[in-house]
């Protein structure tokens, strides 16, 4: 296994999620503004690391592998800190939801590939805009005070809710091409 600069990258967003979690919690004044920050380049090395394996060809069974693995932690890290933080089941609910599906997809995948049918429940456009989604709401409710007239906390629980509901819409759109197989006896 060749360490290349995308690899490296999802790597690090697995390494940031001890600090992003230690930022949340330290009795400091700038610790919200840290964790955002640590959020916000996890976020951005999602982004990147997909975006240089493709450019400079430098994809791999690794890379294919751990990307999603590093973008679920991070998620289910801020989703759970927020919940915890928060305490509201305006909150925890498209939290369950967005991990649920993740459980849920992961094993579908797992699934499909074991049966042969991998590409029958392949990345599509709507996770993409649902992971965009959630992570601009996270970094809003993360950071949760208003920028001037910016309403931080009210826009990050609308677009939590859009991604939760992109999160259903998508999982639906992986079962229904995924249940010819599962369906069969």
């Amino acid at each position: 296994m060749q360490l290349n600069l995308p690899t490296l990258l999802t790597l690090l967003r697995i390494v940031l999620i001890p600090f992003f979690l230690m930022f949340f919690y330290l009795p400091v004044e700038w610790a919200r503004v840290a964790a955002t920050a640590l959020f916000a380049l996890a976020a951005f090395t999602d982004w990147l690391d997909g975006f240089l394996a493709r450019k400079w060809d430098q994809t791999s069974p690794f890379g294919a592998f751990l990307d999603p693995v590093a973008d679920k932690l991070m998620v289910a890290s801020a989703l759970v800190l927020l919940v915890s933080e928060l305490s509201n089941v305006l909150v925890a609910i498209p939290a369950i939801v967005i991990i649920g599906r993740e459980i849920t997809i992961s094993a579908l995948r797992e699934w499909m590939a074991e049966m042969g049918n991998r590409t029958n429940v392949a990345v599509s456009i709507i996770g993409k805009v649902k992971t965009a989604a959630q992570m601009l709401a996270i970094l809003l409710l993360l950071y949760r005070e208003p920028v001037g007239e910016f309403p931080t906390s009210v826009v990050g629980m609308v677009l939590l809710y859009v991604a939760m509901l992109l999160t259903l819409w998508s999982m639906v759109l992986y079962l229904r091409a995924a249940w010819p197989v599962l369906s069969q006896e």
